[in-house]
């Protein structure tokens, strides 16, 4: 039975590896270059700095996604909002591993005081990430054409957001 748990330092590698796969041969993500274990655990300590989760699905023992989200945007007027990041393994995916890796990553950035949660996804073509999010309660917001540039073609973005909590309903500093 997979488990979903809060990351542990000794998770970077296979979170490194995951990520790397996907800058490597993906559109979910624009990243050219993939980063190094140093720089994903520098990476991975600003979210947790921040009070924020970073997750992985660990599946026979074995990492097999992670999840995390961190703020929008620095200025303080975004301090309610955040961006979500999901990877999976590529033998993991159409497994239903992603749907509740973001189910618990939404839960716990509610905990957190997250009132919006956004996804900023590479690629118009990505159903996969597309439908994991759509599953999770996002909604499409619009699309940014031709934005990026990756294996010599254009890229679109999709942005979808899901209301967290009480989302936009009260304030969230009473």
């Amino acid at each position: 039975m997979p488990l979903i748990r809060p990351s542990r330092d000794e998770d970077l590698a296979a979170i490194t590896a995951i990520y790397a796969h996907h800058v490597l041969h993906g559109t979910g993500t624009f990243e050219i270059d993939p980063p190094g274990e140093a720089e994903m655990a520098t990476r991975r300590a600003d979210v947790l700095d921040k009070g924020m989760p970073w997750l992985v699905v660990e599946d026979g023992g074995q990492v097999t996604g992670f999840a995390y989200c961190n703020w929008f945007k620095p200025r303080p007027a975004y301090r309610f909002s955040a961006e979500d990041s999901i990877y999976l393994a590529p033998h993991a995916k159409g497994l239903g591993l992603g749907r509740a890796l973001l189910a618990e990553l939404c839960a716990r950035a509610e905990r957190a005081g997250v009132r919006k949660l956004i996804a900023v996804i590479g690629d118009s073509s990505n159903t996969g990430s597309i439908g994991v999010h759509r599953s999770n309660g996002f909604s499409p917001v619009g699309v940014l054409s031709s934005c990026g540039w990756k294996f010599g073609r254009w890229l679109d973005v999709v942005l979808m957001d899901k209301a967290l909590g009480a989302g936009d309903t009260t304030s969230p500093e009473s």
